[in-house]
C-alpha cells in the first residue's frame, strides 16, 4: 500500500492503482468545477484531472506555500491525479489488522474510507479510490 499524508493523518491506497507519483505540477485552474477539482494538470501531452484529497475529503486548504504531491492513478482507463501533502511509504500490511471504518470518522470523509489498518503507533485509513474520485 502507497502510503501519503494529509493535514497530518496516515492514508493509503493500493500500489496496483498507482501509475506513478509527481512532484508539484503546473495545475491549469478549470472555471465552474467542483471545490474539489483543482483544475488539469499536463502529463506528458495528456490532460489529467487533479483532485485535491484535502478539498475531497472536507479538509482545511493546504497551507500557503506547501506544495503538494501528485499522485497519478490509473481507472477505467483514465489517469487522474489526486492532490496530496505527501508521500510517506510503501508498506505491507497484514490484512489481520484490517479493521471497519472508525466510528470517529463522519461525513464525507466516512464514504470515502474502505476502512483502517492499526499500523505501529498511527493509524492508516485505507481510500477507496473509485468513490474518491467519482464522487
Amino acid at each position: 500500500m502507497l502510503t501519503f499524508e494529509l493535514a497530518g493523518a496516515l492514508y493509503g491506497l493500493e500500489v496496483e492503482q498507482v501509475q506513478e507519483v509527481l512532484r508539484a505540477q503546473k495545475v491549469t485552474r478549470v472555471p465552474l468545477h467542483s471545490a474539489a477539482i483543482a483544475g488539469l494538470i499536463n502529463l506528458r501531452g495528456e490532460v489529467v484531472t487533479a483532485i485535491d484529497l484535502r478539498a475531497r475529503l472536507s479538509m482545511p486548504a493546504r497551507p500557503e506555500g506547501q506544495d503538494a504531491v501528485n499522485i497519478v492513478v490509473r481507472l477505467h482507463g483514465e489517469s487522474i491525479s489526486l492532490l496530496v501533502d505527501s508521500i510517506a511509504d510503501v508498506v505491507e500490511l497484514d490484512d489481520r489488522s484490517f479493521e471497519p471504518v472508525p466510528d470517529t470518522l463522519d461525513g464525507e470523509v466516512r464514504d470515502l474510507i474502505r476502512g483502517a489498518y492499526k499500523t505501529e503507533g498511527r493509524l492508516l485509513l485505507a481510500l477507496d479510490v473509485n468513490r474518491a474520485v467519482t464522487g
